[in-house]
């Protein structure tokens, strides 16, 4: 047992040592508040404005949206229903399999629990760092997820950027060129401050839709919390009762 502990052990310790050295571009870490109601209603706008139309998030409902959000059911018909007139439809995507397969090659994924799999932090990075690269059918890459096949649907508020190449020569004589920085080469109608809050807000909107019971979970914590204590208290005090007399 105590091998297979030690075995265990150096695995994990060799594991967090690739992560750590690894090469990969450096990834900023978000903050998601989902008891920023504001924020998560911002996040439902963006999302059902710029990815609705190519990604569905078949898990959610809009009424689940209007209940959880804190509005109503006539502010959600009008500002965040675009693919149908039914308030207890799921999220479903606009576009048709078929044009999305010829388009992209293969239909674009739902993402209904693309927060949970991915993480906050990946989505994050992933929406901040694309690059003009003219060698790819939609014009741009991405430091996250090299050669997506995702055009960058939010360049007219971010702007486009370009990709600063660093070369290093090698013992060999062989030269390695990694991308060193991403730079503004068109501004887009959002400052950088501007855009990477409307992010947050989408990516928050993913982690609220990925698991809604969260919201759930988070109210009811500090009364379960509360109730643990009292009845702490409570037991405490019983038992110096019966045990006051026992010697």
């Amino acid at each position: 047992m105590s091998r297979l502990f030690t075995f265990l052990l150096a695995m994990l310790c060799f594991e967090l040592a690739l992560a750590a050295g690894g090469h990969g571009p450096a990834m900023q870490p978000v903050k998601i508040d989902l008891s920023d109601k504001l924020s998560l209603q911002r996040g439902a706008q963006v999302f059902v404005n710029y990815c609705v139309s190519c990604h569905s998030a078949s898990f959610m409902r809009y009424n689940r949206i209007a209940a959880d959000l804190d509005l109503s059911e006539e502010s959600v018909q009008t500002n965040l229903m675009f693919t149908t007139d039914k308030i207890g439809d799921a999220m479903e995507v606009a576009m048709r399999p078929s044009d999305a397969e010829s388009w992209f090659g293969a239909p674009p994924p739902d993402l209904s629990v693309v927060a949970r799999s991915r993480g906050p932090d990946w989505l994050y990075n992933f929406l901040i760092t694309f690059y003009v690269d003219e060698n790819k059918p939609t014009g741009v890459n991405n430091l996250f997820f090299k050669d997506t096949a995702m055009p960058h649907v939010l360049w007219e508020l971010q702007g486009l950027q370009r990709a600063v190449y660093h070369t290093e020569a090698a013992d060999d004589g062989n030269e390695t060129t990694t991308i060193e920085r991403l730079e503004l080469a068109q501004r887009g109608s959002l400052t950088e401050n501007e855009y990477k809050r409307l992010v947050r807000d989408l990516v928050g909107f993913l982690v609220y839709v990925g698991e809604p019971a969260k919201l759930v979970r988070h109210r009811l914590g500090f009364w379960v919390i509360v109730f643990l204590l009292v009845f702490l208290v409570a037991a405490y005090l019983m038992k110096r009762e019966y045990w006051k007399d026992v010697h």
